[in-house]
This record gives C-alpha cells, structure tokens and sequence, in this order.
C-alpha cells in the first residue's frame, strides 16, 4: 500500500486496473498531476484482510461491478420516474460517480456512522438499505426510508447508521463533526464518514470543522467527492486551489487524492483513511469522478461544451471497469449479461414496491417534526388560518360596530 505522509497531502496512484491511458483524463488543471506510485495489486474483501485466495479477489471484483451497475440502473429508473411524476422535489442522481460510491461504502464497518449531502441514493443502497425502501421513499410512500417524509434528499436509517442526507450545502458537516466528538467522548471505536462535494470545500463550516476535528483528534473521515463541477461551476473557477485534498495540510491533516473511477483504489484509499481515523487522526480525501449528467435530474447542463458532452461518453466507470475485468478474465460477456439480468429484474421489483406502497395518511405529517414532544409546536396544516378567528359579541343592534360601539 501506498505509505502515508503524517501531516502531508500526497495522491494515491491508479491501484488496481486502471492505467492512465485506460481512459480519457481530464487536462492537467482538472485533475491530478504526475502519478503516484501505483497500489499494490491487492483486491479487498468487505471488512477482512486483503490476502484472499484468488477465487475470492475474483468474487470481490465481480461483485463491485455488479454493485455498480445496481447504482446505475436504479438511478436510471428513478430519472425515469422523476419524468413520469412519480418522484417530486428535488433529485440528484450518483450516475458517473458508481466506483466511488462502492469503493467508499465498502470499506466502512456496519458500526461506523455516514453522513453524507443530498446525492446519497446510491450511498443508501450500498450501506445496505433495501433498494425499495430507498425508492418508496423517492416516491414518498410510508415504506421509505423515512416514511415518505424525507423524499430524495432527506434519507436516514439510524439501524445501518446512515444519519442523513443533508439539502443545505455542508448541513452535515458539523454535525458528523459532532457525531465523532461523541464517539470519542464515550470512548469507542467507531468512526464517521462525511461526503461533501466539492463546492462545499469553500464554506465557512468545512474549515471550521476540519480545524476542531485536527485539533481534537477526532474519528472522522471527510470525503470530498470532486465530479470537476459546483452545480454548473467549475473547481478551477471557483477554487484558489483546486487540489482540494491539499487544504488538509492547513491543519496538519492527513490528506490524499484518488482515482475516483476504481473502486478498488477507492476502496483502498478509504481503508487507510479509516484506519487513521480509528486511530484519532482524522483524514481528508478527495475522489475524483465524473457527474454524467446535470446537477439534478431538471438541470441540462447547457454549460458543457459539446466536447465535453463526447468526452463523457467515454468515461463512463461501469464500462471502464468492467473492460479491464474481462480483458484480466474476471468477467466475460455471459457474466455481464447475468448480472445486467439480475439487476433489470431487483429495480424493476423495487419499482412496483414503491409504486404500490401506501402515500402518509395527512394526520401523520408533524409526526416526526420533533425527537420529543415540545410545547405549543404549530399543526396548522396548508391552507388553515394561522390564528382561530375569535368570536364577535353578539349584540341586538344590527346597526353596531365590529367593536360593539353603534353607528
């Protein structure tokens, strides 16, 4: 594995499977500079050494691709969805950003905690929710994740310890910093995962906690999912520094870059930064990826140029990926199209689950407003007066006043 730098930004090289020239890269302003030395040519295994047999590594390897093509496809039925006004709202779909979502979630342990923004389906998926409860609650049905209530952006599940989607760009920033400080507090050893984009970078709160998380030494890992764009602005116009991994070392944190089309380099360089957390060292990592389409799911993303838009239809991670499996004998056509077969009938089951799913009954919409009960809380619901309309005095005068006083 690639060592790591105390205190220092650095870049993890290409990892397993994927040459720089196995695919289009962004120009030397977008993306990272000269390459690293590559990681070793271990396959991970879900929360065991990485010294499996080889049958084992092939599994692994299969299954991220499968994982991948999950994300894809559901997403891919959600859009669809979105069009046929089943799913209201806002909507941001993980498509291009597959090998980071897998990579990232499968190195996190059952017992650690994620916090993560309003791009967090696939995250949901892969932390292990049900893929139909994640699309019930798209359409806002009672069998989501959060009974209908939270719709895309909003998902929580306190039994796989996803604390959240957030709307407000770096909303999850302190308090995943917060969910660290406790954990530390109470002396365990699990650890915080918090994804950010990379327009979140420049806000007041990412350094504010990256700062406290530094100085207190807390179990955190920060994840900044860089896809080139800030809804339709780019890093370089936005950014004094567009190495975003690099702010780390503003607070002696430790910090990397890498490949974020590989789930297995992903998955690699999450594990280092996770185990630097467990260890009270928090860690910044930045993965760089590709968003394939608009900001959401109504935007057209008018601002790429046309050589942009031909470029993206060449990097695409699932066939990137699951190219390099098969020419390495992992995959081959049957196996694509079994897995391509198997995934076509889990969404088009998790579709017709969400769409049969009972909507909230009205009377249960401030159910969840409040943890606990709190005093003279508002259930006015749309449409009624704010204040009941107080009762005028009746009087034998038809003559009199609103205040009683006759004309």
């Amino acid at each position: 594995m690639v060592s790591l730098l105390s205190g220092a930004a650095h870049e993890v090289g290409e990892g397993y499977a994927m040459a720089s020239q196995a695919r289009p890269r962004r120009s030397a302003s977008q993306t990272s500079p000269a390459k690293s030395p590559a990681v070793e040519n271990t396959v991970p295994v879900k929360n065991t050494a990485q010294d499996q047999a080889a049958g084992d590594r092939d599994g692994q390897l299969r299954q991220f691709y499968r994982d991948m093509v999950l994300v894809r496809r559901f997403e891919e039925r959600a859009a669809r969805a979105y069009t046929e006004a089943l799913i209201g709202g806002y909507c941001h779909l993980n498509l291009g950003e597959e090998a980071a979502v897998v990579g990232l979630m499968a190195a996190l342990r059952p017992t650690d905690y994620l916090f993560t923004n309003y791009r967090e389906h696939g995250y949901a998926i892969m932390r292990g929710i049900d893929p139909k409860r994640v699309m019930a609650e798209l359409y806002g049905r009672v069998d989501g994740v959060s009974k209908g209530w939270g719709g895309s952006m909003h998902m929580f599940d306190i039994t796989h310890r996803l604390l959240g989607g957030y709307g407000i760009v770096g909303g999850q920033l302190p308090l995943a910093t917060g969910a660290a400080l406790a954990i530390d507090y109470r002396g365990g050893d699990e650890v915080v995962m918090c994804t950010l984009g990379d327009g979140t970078a420049a806000i007041g709160a990412f350094h504010e906690t990256l700062n406290i998380a530094a100085l207190w030494k807390l179990p955190i890992v920060y994840v900044i999912i860089n896809n080139g764009l800030g809804m339709g602005t780019t890093v370089e116009k936005s950014s004094a520094e567009p190495d975003l991994y690099k702010r780390g070392t503003a607070y002696r944190m430790e910090s990397a870059r890498v490949d974020g089309f590989d789930p297995v380099a992903v998955y690699e360089a999450a594990a280092e930064a996770i185990a630097s957390a467990r260890e009270g060292k928090p860690y910044l990592l930045e993965v760089v990826t590709e968003r394939l389409r608009g900001h959401s799911v109504v935007d057209p993303a008018k601002y790429r140029t046309a050589e942009e838009v031909e470029r993206l239809k060449h990097e695409d991670p699932i066939q990137i990926f699951g190219a390099k499996l098969t020419a390495d004998g992992v995959l081959d056509a049957d196996k694509i199209a079994a897995i391509e077969a198997e995934v076509a009938a889990i969404v088009s089951e998790v579709a017709d689950f969400a769409a049969n799913s009972p909507h909230p009954d009205v009377s249960t919409l401030f159910d969840y407003t409040y943890a606990t009960p709190v005093p003279n809380d508002s259930r006015r619901l749309p449409g009624q007066p704010l204040f009941d309309p107080l009762p005028f005095p009746a009087t034998a005068d038809a003559g009199a006043s609103v205040s009683g006083v006759t004309a």
